[in-house]
């Protein structure tokens, strides 16, 4: 991966979680919790399933830099005991743990070397795993989920500027 992909994804990771934020922020924590529509996830809940993924993928990280081409388990988030708990807790709480996480994620990326961003693991969905596989796809799960968020805000509200 050339090192400008690698840039590019960690300012992705920096200016996603910006976005989360803005878009979690200047409302009540009662709206936010709000389901708009049943089966879907409120904004709150969103941000609690994207920290909930990012400490995952976190692991998957580290397990893949600290051992040889681990076993990746499969991330269900029903009946997830973590996720639950963590939608109890004040949404500012959510946020601070997410963006806390997040930096020492990035540190964590910052600090690699090329070799490091190709280590493997063994994933039951994907054929070819490795560190730079798992940045690139919370990237774009992520993504997925801050439009979602984006739409759920916009009928609560304009988000901050």
């Amino acid at each position: 991966m050339s090192q400008d992909t690698t840039q590019r994804l960690l300012a992705r990771l920096r200016d996603q979680v910006r976005d989360v934020y803005r878009l979690a922020s200047g409302l009540s924590e009662t709206l936010l919790a709000q389901r708009l529509e049943a089966g879907q996830w409120s904004v709150k809940e969103l941000v609690c399933h994207l920290w909930r993924v990012q400490q995952i993928f976190q692991a998957r990280i580290r397990a893949m830099l600290e051992e040889n081409d681990p076993l990746i388990e499969v991330y269900e988030p029903d009946g997830d005991e973590t996720f639950e708990q963590m939608r109890k807790r004040p949404l500012m709480e959510i946020l601070t743990g997410l963006i806390t996480e997040r930096q020492s994620l990035l540190k964590l990326l910052e600090g690699l070397e090329a070799a490091d961003w190709e280590r493997t693991g063994r994933h039951p969905e994907f054929p070819y795993f490795n560190v730079r596989f798992q940045v690139e796809y919370m990237v774009h799960h992520e993504a997925h989920h801050i439009y979602q968020m984006y739409q759920r805000r916009a009928l609560l509200g304009p988000p901050p500027r």
